[in-house]
This record gives structure tokens, C-alpha cells and sequence, in this order.
């Protein structure tokens, strides 16, 4: 393609092409600090793309394609392309990554034991990984957490963090290098949407690995409350938030019942910030701090 950069995030390495530069340029831009992946032999490839030649000119319209995608997905104009190529990247993981059990999660890390958080897009995941980022946690992974099958432990992928609506203004009030943000798109299919790069220490920690010691449902706007998940409707909303489950089989299976039996789980109910914050630090497992 015309235009094109490579990126690696954790264990994975994007290449990344497009029929104008504008995404690529953004892409260069937000990753600038992550390592350089020029040369390497990339895991998937992305490409941005018009369906039609004129549609590069006139009313220019992002289509995603690559290793994988969905034909029936509608392109995106091109003022959001660093979108389409942040969904194109998810998409390949999503659909093509074996090495690891893919659990849709944020994930942070502290004193080398790791917090995983996953629910449904809203339910604050991300903002929560985001604010205990900036407040002593290590950043492990906005949109996916890896499962190690072998050996247990959470694999960082500390893809930029995708702030949507009410969140976004939240994130700016907090976070002083501004720098740190994104353009803001504007109507997207997600509503607006802004992306946060992650602390540069978490970037250059992003090789190592730890054991998560708790898992948390949140789901942000209720009143303060705490629900103990039981092991089977844990195992059960695992596997409905992993993509990759059925494909890996038996290692998978295996894998997932460790973590279930293993790491406690429960549901919190929050209604500001600073009430998840308490209740992560009530939660987090006596003697993992």
C-alpha cells in the first residue's frame, strides 16, 4: 500500500498499511514510544483501504481489510481512520491469535501480581485500568488481556486506551500531560472517542509477565456494591469474553479452569471513581500489595 508503518505491542507485531497518510501519521505519532518494529516479520497485517478508487478523493471512506475481516463491515470516513486501524488491529487479534487465551479485560499490575477487569463496553474497565495506571499500578492491557496456557500468568498488551464519551473528559481532568491524548473523533459508531497512550515505564515493561491474583466485574454508575462471583458463572462469562476460546480447545479449557479456581472474582457496583478505587483496595488480596 502507499503508505505504511509496523507496530509491536507486547508479543505482537502489526503491519500496517493504508491508502492515505493520515493514519499512518497518527499511528507514528501515538506509538512513537513503543519499540521499533521495522524489518521484523510482522504476526498480522492491516490494511486501510478504499473500496472504490475515487472514494480515496471523494468522500474519502476507510475500508478495513487484512489476514482477517468482515465483509460486511461498513467503512468509516477518513477523519476516523486511526479508529479503523485501532479496530482493525483488535480484529486480527481477536480472530487470529493462538498463542495465549484472549480474555476481553483491562488489566493492571502491582508488586508483580496483576489485577484483571472485564464486563461489558461501558461498564468502566478501561477508565478504571487507565486512573490506577496513573496512580502507582503498572498498565498491563486496555482491550485484551493474555492468558498465559502454561504457565498461568497475565502477558502485557498495552495497546493505547480507547476513552469513550463521559470518559473523556473524566481522563483529561486527571492526566496533566496532555500530550498523552489523542485527537478526539468525533460521532463515531462508539460515540466520541479519545485515545490515551499508556506511561512509557509501562511500555518498557511490556515483556514482563505476572500472576493475576484478582478478577473484577465493575459496572460504573450504581449504588456501592460488592457480589462475590461463584466459580461456574465465572468459567461461564470467561469464556463468553474470549474470542479465541473454542479454536484453542483442551489447552484452553485447561487454562481457563486454573484461573477460576484459582483467582477470586467479584462484581462491583460504583458510582464515582474514587469509590472503585476503595473497594479495589479492599478487595486486593492481603499480603499481594
Amino acid at each position: 500500500m502507499r503508505h505504511h508503518c509496523q507496530i509491536a505491542v507486547g508479543p505482537a507485531v502489526f503491519r500496517v498499511g493504508s491508502d492515505w497518510r493520515a493514519p499512518i501519521t497518527q499511528l507514528q505519532s501515538l506509538y512513537s514510544h513503543y519499540p521499533k518494529a521495522e524489518g521484523q516479520v510482522p504476526d498480522f497485517t492491516v490494511r486501510l483501504e478504499a473500496q472504490r478508487w475515487w472514494r480515496r478523493f471523494v468522500r474519502p471512506s476507510v475500508h478495513i481489510s487484512g489476514d482477517y475481516m468482515l465483509p460486511d463491515a461498513s467503512p468509516l470516513p477518513l477523519a476516523q481512520g486511526l479508529l479503523a486501524a485501532e479496530m482493525a488491529m483488535n480484529l486480527q487479534m481477536a480472530m487470529g491469535w493462538r498463542r495465549h487465551l484472549l480474555l476481553h479485560a483491562s488489566a493492571v499490575e502491582r508488586d508483580g501480581k496483576v489485577l484483571v477487569m472485564t464486563g461489558l463496553s461501558g461498564s468502566g474497565k478501561s477508565t478504571l485500568s487507565a486512573i490506577l495506571a496513573d496512580n502507582g499500578w503498572r498498565f498491563f492491557a486496555d482491550e485484551f488481556a493474555l492468558l498465559g496456557m502454561e504457565d498461568g500468568h497475565i502477558y502485557p498488551f498495552p495497546r493505547l486506551v480507547s476513552l469513550k464519551n463521559s470518559a473523556i473528559p473524566a481522563m483529561e481532568h486527571v492526566i496533566d500531560d496532555k500530550r498523552r491524548f489523542g485527537p478526539l473523533l468525533k460521532d463515531t459508531p462508539k460515540g466520541d472517542i479519545r485515545h490515551l497512550i499508556p506511561p512509557r515505564s509501562a511500555v518498557k515493561a511490556m515483556g514482563k509477565s505476572a500472576p493475576p491474583v484478582l478478577l473484577l466485574y465493575p459496572s460504573f454508575g450504581k449504588a456501592k456494591q460488592i457480589r462475590e462471583v461463584a466459580p461456574t458463572e465465572n468459567f461461564l462469562r470467561l469464556t463468553q469474553a474470549s474470542t479465541n476460546y473454542v479454536a484453542l480447545g483442551e489447552p484452553a479449557f485447561q487454562a481457563l479452569t486454573h484461573f477460576v479456581q484459582s483467582v477470586p472474582a467479584f462484581a462491583i457496583d460504583y458510582a464515582n471513581a474514587d469509590e472503585a478505587m476503595a473497594l479495589i483496595a479492599d478487595l486486593w488480596p492481603e499480603g499481594a500489595a
